[in-house]
């Protein structure tokens, strides 16, 4: 079972309430608060989707810029040894930082994912 949904480039949470009996999620990797809930599956699906346009819509209505899931950057604490063992190769490779971390990423998630 997914545990992400997906519409428009933006992506949603699947959780489950036994208190409330329902499913809900929320719109995920952005800061703004875009829920949404549902008694089925399907039903979750349809009001995602809903949500999804709905926040696109408000977002035109309002003449701002809505926000793109990941801006492509971000912060990790990794700790000093891992940090300096990290800069200590990109130097001798001749790359940046950036550049080996996400080539490190990418091969990863090449063979992971």
């Amino acid at each position: 079972m997914s545990t992400m949904l997906e519409h428009k480039g933006y992506y949603g949470s699947i959780e489950v309430s036994t208190e409330d009996n329902c499913l809900f999620g929320k719109l995920q990797f952005i800061r703004s608060l875009v829920n949404y809930e549902a008694g089925t599956v399907a039903e979750l699906n349809k009001a995602f989707k809903e949500a999804v346009d709905d926040y696109l819509k408000t977002c035109s209505d309002l003449n701002i810029e809505p926000e793109s899931p990941c801006k492509g950057s971000f912060n990790v604490r990794i700790g000093h040894d891992l940090h300096l063992a990290a800069s200590i190769t990109a130097r001798r490779k001749s790359i940046s930082l950036n550049d080996l971390t996400r080539n490190a990423i990418s091969e990863y998630l090449d063979h992971h994912a």
